[in-house]
This record gives C-alpha cells, sequence and structure tokens, in this order.
C-alpha cells in the first residue's frame, strides 16, 4: 500500500465500529480497472487501492442505504453528490462518516483505449506528469493531462467540499472555469439542423440499458421512474430516435440544478454518447438564471426547491 492508502485504511479501521460498512476503492481485475469496495470488516481492507483510476462516483450507492450508517471515501466531485442527497433529503448526514480526498484529476480510460490496447495490463504507474502503462507486449508513457477525465479538466473543487477526515493536503483549485461550458458554446454556434442532425445520429445509437439512469447519484426515483412507468404510461417501449430523444430530456430536466457534473452518466454508457454535453447545457443554464452550481453549500437551497414570485433574471413581465 501507499502511504495514502495506509492513512485510509487505518480511519477506516477507526470508524468501522461506527458505521455499518464503508464504501471505498478496491482492486479490479488488472491495474487500470478500480472497482467499489465495501468494507464490513478489517480484513476487506486487503483490497483497498487509491490511485488516478478510481473514477467512480461512490456517492451513487448512498441513495440505497438511508437508513444505514455507512462510511464512504470521496473525491471532490463525489463530496458534490454527497452534499446535494444531504440538501434533498434523501440521506442523513448524522449517519454518515466521510473520509475526503484531495484529488488532482482521474484517468479515462475511454481516452487510454484510443491510445493503446489495455486488454493485457501488467502494470501502470505515475511518474510526476506522467502515467506509465505496461502491457505483455510493450511500455508506453503518457502526459498525464492527455488522458484526464474530462470533468477534470476544469474542475474547481479538487478538495472535497465536505468530509469528517481529510487524507493529504487541501488542493487550491487551479483549472480554468471558462472550459466547463467550452463545448456546450462551440456546440451552440452550429446551425440548429446541424445540431439537429447530430443529436439524432448520436442517440440513435443508444440501446435503452438505462446505466446512465443507474449510475447517476441523483436520479433516485428509480422504483417509479418515468422511464419504465406504465401507469401514467409516459414512454413506450420502442426502440425509436423519438423515445431516445425523449428519455434523455427527460433525465436532464429532472436533474435540473441537481447534477454535480460527475460526468458518470457519459463513462458508464456502452455506445460511447456524449450525453453529458445535455447535462452541461442544464447545468450553465440553473448557474446563469439563478447564480447556482449544485452540492456546494450545504446550507444553500436548490432553485427549484423554492418558489418566488418574480425571480430576478427570469423576466416573466417582460414577455
Amino acid at each position: 500500500m501507499t502511504d495514502r492508502e495506509e492513512k485510509i485504511s487505518e480511519l477506516i479501521k477507526n470508524e468501522l465500529n461506527n458505521v455499518d460498512f464503508f464504501i471505498a476503492y478496491g482492486r479490479g481485475y488488472d491495474p487500470i480497472h478500480v472497482k467499489p469496495l465495501f468494507v464490513y470488516e478489517e480484513k476487506d481492507l486487503d483490497d483497498l487501492v487509491m490511485n488516478i483510476f478510481c473514477v467512480h462516483n461512490n456517492a451513487s450507492y448512498l441513495k440505497t442505504v438511508k437508513d444505514k450508517k455507512v462510511g464512504i471515501v470521496v473525491k471532490g466531485c463525489d463530496s458534490r453528490a454527497v452534499v446535494q442527497l444531504i440538501q434533498e433529503g434523501l440521506i442523513n448526514r448524522d449517519n454518515l462518516r466521510i473520509i475526503g480526498i484531495p484529488c488532482t484529476g482521474v484517468i479515462s480510460i475511454k481516452k487510454l483505449k484510443e491510445k493503446m490496447d489495455i486488454s493485457r495490463v501488467t502494470e501502470a504507474k505515475v511518474e510526476s506528469d506522467s502515467v506509465i502503462i505496461k502491457t505483455s507486449d510493450e511500455e508506453k508513457r503518457f502526459e498525464k493531462d492527455d488522458l484526464l477525465a474530462d470533468k477534470c479538466l476544469w474542475c474547481q473543487y479538487p478538495t472535497p467540499v465536505i468530509y469528517d477526515h481529510l487524507v493529504g493536503e487541501t488542493i487550491e483549485p487551479s483549472r480554468p472555469k471558462e472550459l466547463e461550458y467550452k463545448i456546450v458554446e462551440e456546440m451552440e454556434k452550429e446551425d440548429l439542423n446541424v445540431r439537429f442532425e447530430y443529436w439524432n445520429k448520436e442517440l440513435s445509437r443508444c440501446i435503452r440499458c438505462y446505466a446512465c439512469r443507474n449510475v447517476c447519484p441523483m436520479c433516485v426515483c428509480q422504483d417509479q421512474c418515468v422511464m419504465e412507468s406504465r401507469n401514467p404510461h409516459w414512454i413506450s417501449l420502442k426502440s425509436n430516435i423519438t423515445e431516445k430523444v425523449m428519455i434523455q430530456l427527460i433525465h436532464a430536466i429532472h436533474l435540473a440544478g441537481r447534477c454535480v457534473s460527475c460526468g458518470e452518466c457519459e463513462r458508464v454508457c456502452p455506445m460511447d454518447i456524449p450525453i453529458f454535453k445535455i447535462k452541461q447545457k442544464m447545468n450553465q443554464i440553473v448557474e446563469e438564471l439563478f447564480d447556482y452550481k449544485a452540492g456546494i453549500d450545504l446550507e444553500a437551497t436548490p432553485p427549484l426547491y423554492t418558489f418566488q414570485v418574480e425571480e430576478a433574471k427570469i423576466k416573466e413581465r417582460e414577455w
């Protein structure tokens, strides 16, 4: 174990008597694939890891364990989901023990896959700003920034916004904030028909597996999900572009003022559909209208949880 992993392990051991279990990160089937690790007893910590391949937002599991006492290891973007869940009364802060991990970014496996064959990775390590990947046939070195998940390129919350224990020093944000909505702004420069065709093409690949919904930490009404409801019957099971577009638009609207930009929806998509762009546009609208970003301030009230006769930036009477 690294020094950081040793510290995390020790903290979890000390907290196990206070919680039913701990959610951390564990070794996957090779060095570049990490899996969620559920720690019930000390021996479970043998598989603990904490590195740049810990991409999952484990806060997604909290919505299913509301009445249990749970410990969790979080990065900055993960912690925003925890805050949002607490704000909405979906989990109880008193039932949580949070270990915060300052983060300089995680690796996108999809980006790495574009650069090399990752089917037989034997070793992966970080040296300064480089990532070295060894397979049974070759060794390659990459600049870390070339492999970072897109969300990391503009991250303003490298240090978790909520925690009981912090492992490591606080990291000040250094990424350019203006990059956050750059891809949305560039797309909006295109003709409306071009954008329409783009989304028709992208969403036509959707297989309606609902991985994007299932992984989302803020998709909390899965037992009554509109995508599967038959009473009322909002959406059919037809596999056509109309239904696929409707699914993603409903998903985005249900996340208005709630999406924490963790990017999990796009990461898990088996068809590589860039659906995070839709969420980013919704986030941009909410930030412009309400000066609000989800999961930042525990004391704040999400804008769609409030009502004002007239919003400062929505000039209804002028229409």
